[in-house]
């Protein structure tokens, strides 16, 4: 309670809570001098103890005395979060319609949002200022900034030199002062990256405050990336964040990018709603990466917020990618982004030699016919590395009955559970189990077939575990080794792949996407691609553009040292002009045939969308729900659309149905417009069930 005779005092706090913008709750008199706006707080939620930050401060609030609660604790060593990041977490709460606490709570790291009760007692904030960032041990406070040569570099390391068309690229970005978009479009190998080193090593060396965000897509590509900056910016302090770090570890690099000790900043989506207080540049790299859009709480875009934290700082951003987005590439057609271009590979050679293998009629061993066979073989004799991609992971898609036809469906979701083998290494013997790669939900593999008793169940199909078997077997004297998602998930598994490849020690690589992102392999030449088909007739408008995407970025792993190399695609559909495109490495024909059929269909990026997905026990509750939000939207307004209610394309996961409904407008004004009046109603519908909204979806 207040001191008798001192005015009261309220904090208005934001909390991760889907309702209501800000709470009120009562400041004890030694807690009004430390709950500015910014502050961090903890204060009771039910039972329980929440984290919140204070928005404001006033003398009265609205609600009854006796409703209002009292801060629990004021926390005084964490760091006050500055006005212009709660101005920029408020454009993005806006934009995707959301509360601004829904944005800003889970933007800090999870070691310092929980509540001091349940974690050790005393200044944890001062603890983890302690912790030391790489390029702090440098005696040189800004140590290889050289702003002679505007350039960065650990001692007796020379740079990298530019060929003319990265000189012209890094001309482009030094003409941009203040906010400018800048597409740098280059092909695979040809050299974005040391364009983007140059460039940040410039604005570092321009103010000895300054700071710089670098983005990617996956966690997987930052350690290796991380330990170039390491090397190129000695002496400059980074700092890493991604959700793979240990808490400790991650909220340390987080307080020292937000104290504005960290200059260089390196991170996956999360990262942009850093507060960084001498922000000077931002670089999205791979910008065309699904990745970059969060999938649950907030589904905000952090290649589209980079834009946007860009354009209120005043500073310029640099979007990177050999396969930009639709989106981005017709922007840059536009003039609102400025396109700069890297036509050609750093290494003299020539492309790839794409050659398309139709599997049908041939003698398939393992999945791979006999041309693909001879291709790996011709590149081991040579002494060269070869990759063969599968973008479906496991030992095989699905569990089969040839008798019954039984199949291994999850009984959670509308989808197969996928055949997965653990262990079987070293004289261990292998052990079987079937998992949902949707839900999560595992069951062992059953002795006879659940339809009608057999005991003969095989696996249908391959995945990465039984491809690797099988190159195995057909390469007995390779060493050979498999990157997925499932190697992934031990910790430091990915990065010791990686490095072992980079060292020689591995003749075949053998993964899923996570090899086609922004790996170096100097001595890869052969690549394999093992089914390239899934993604040609899909129902979903964008599958084209993720699959030319993906293929152009692992035949881009090919001969980037400049050797001989060739890519071979095993597909039945060989003659569709996504390979002719592909096979001419020329993404602009591609991407403006894509654009020219989405204008005439009325798709993004010439229509702007909203999606409403719900979610029930049973499909006629959940698409009841839609049907009676649509009423309340009335007549819509001109040039507005809102389709009818429909199951989602996987109708059943986890245990709940799930049905959707789609809003588009021409231009997203008026879209957000009735977004801002509508979505209240629809709050206050009765039903048990759970909604959201996305903006700008990726899947339909």
């Amino acid at each position: 309670m207040s001191a008798p005779g001192s005015p009261p005092a309220y904090a208005r706090v934001l909390l991760d809570l889907p309702v209501g913008e800000v709470f009120d709750y009562r400041l004890g008199p030694n807690q009004v001098p430390l709950a500015v706006p910014g502050a961090w707080v903890v204060v009771p939620w039910g039972n329980a103890q929440r984290v919140g930050l204070v928005a404001s401060v006033g003398p009265s609030t609205e609600l009854a005395e006796e409703r209002v609660r009292e801060v629990t604790e004021v926390l005084a060593d964490a760091p006050v979060l500055p006005a212009d990041w709660f101005a920029f977490l408020g454009f993005v709460a806006g934009y995707y319609h959301r509360t601004l606490g829904e944005v800003a709570l889970p933007a800090l790291p999870k070691r310092l949002r929980t509540p001091p009760a349940a974690r050790a007692r005393g200044s944890v904030f001062a603890r983890l200022r302690r912790r030391p960032l790489a390029g702090d041990a440098d005696a040189r406070p800004a140590g290889a900034v050289d702003a002679d040569a505007h350039t960065t570099r650990p001692a007796g390391s020379p740079l990298p030199t530019l060929n003319p068309d990265q000189q012209a690229a890094l001309a482009g970005l030094r003409e941009a002062t203040g906010f400018r978009v800048s597409l740098l479009h280059g092909v695979t190998g040809s050299g974005k990256t040391e364009v983007y080193l140059h460039w940040l090593a410039e604005v570092l060396a321009g103010r000895p405050d300054a700071q710089a965000l670098l983005l990617v897509p996956e966690i997987g590509l930052t350690p290796q990336l991380t330990g170039l900056l390491r090397a190129r910016f000695a002496g400059v302090p980074l700092a890493v964040l991604h959700s793979e770090l240990p808490d400790a570890e991650r909220a340390a690099h987080w307080l020292a990018a937000v104290e504005g000790r960290a200059r260089l900043v390196v991170g996956t989506r999360l990262a942009v709603l850093t507060p960084l207080p001498g922000l000077a540049a931002i670089v999205v790299d791979e910008e065309h990466d699904a990745s970059f859009k969060q999938q649950e709480g907030v589904r905000y875009s952090a290649r589209d917020m980079a834009v946007a934290l860009a354009a209120r700082r005043g500073i310029p951003v640099v979007l990177g990618s050999a396969t930009p987005s639709l989106e981005s590439w017709r922007a840059a057609q536009t003039g609102r982004y400025r396109l700069l271009s890297l036509p050609d590979r750093v290494h003299a050679g020539a492309w790839p030699r794409l050659r398309r293998i139709d599997p049908r009629r041939q003698a398939m061993v393992h999945g791979l016919a006999p041309d693909t066979r001879q291709a790996i073989s011709d590149a081991l004799a040579r002494g060269e590395q070869a990759l063969v991609f599968m973008n479906r992971r496991g030992f095989a898609p699905v569990l089969h009955c040839e008798a019954c036809g039984w199949l291994s469906a999850c009984e959670h979701c509308a989808a197969f559970r996928v055949l997965h083998r653990d262990g079987g290494g070293a004289g261990s013997p292998a052990r079987y189990r079937l998992q949902c790669h949707h839900c999560g939900g595992q069951s062992r593999v059953p002795r006879a077939c659940p339809g009608c008793g057999n005991v003969d169940l095989g696996p249908l199909g391959r995945g990465t575990q039984r491809l690797e078997d099988g190159l195995r077997e057909l390469y007995p004297q390779a060493r050979i080794a498999r990157l997925d998602r499932d190697v992934a998930r031990h910790r430091g598994a990915a990065g010791e792949v990686i490095a072992a490849a980079h060292r020689g020690e591995i003749d075949i690589l053998v993964g899923t996407q996570m090899l086609a992102k922004g790996h170096d392999f100097q001595r890869l030449t052969c690549v394999v691609v093992v089914d390239a088909d899934s993604g040609l007739f899909s129902a979903d408008f964008r599958a084209p553009e993720r699959l030319f995407a993906l293929l152009m970025q692992v035949a881009g792993r090919a001969g980037r040292a400049g050797a001989a190399s060739e890519v071979l695609i095993q597909t039945r559909f060989g003659q569709h002009p996504l390979f002719d495109a592909l096979a001419r490495h020329d993404f602009a024909a591609f991407a403006d045939a894509q654009l020219a059929e989405r204008h005439q269909a009325g798709l993004p990026p010439f229509m702007h969308q909203a999606l409403m997905r719900v979610e029930a026990r049973q499909l006629d509750a959940a698409l009841a729900f839609l049907g009676q939000a649509r009423e309340l939207a009335g007549t819509p307004p001109e040039g507005l659309t809102l389709f009818d209610p429909v199951p989602m394309p996987m109708a059943r996961l986890a245990g709940r149905e799930r049905a959707q409904l789609l809003l588009e407008a021409p231009a997203r004004a008026p879209l957000h417009a009735f977004l801002r009046d509508w979505l209240p109603a629809v709050a206050g519908l009765k039903g048990a069930v759970r909604w959201q909204i996305e903006i700008d979806p990726l899947e339909i």
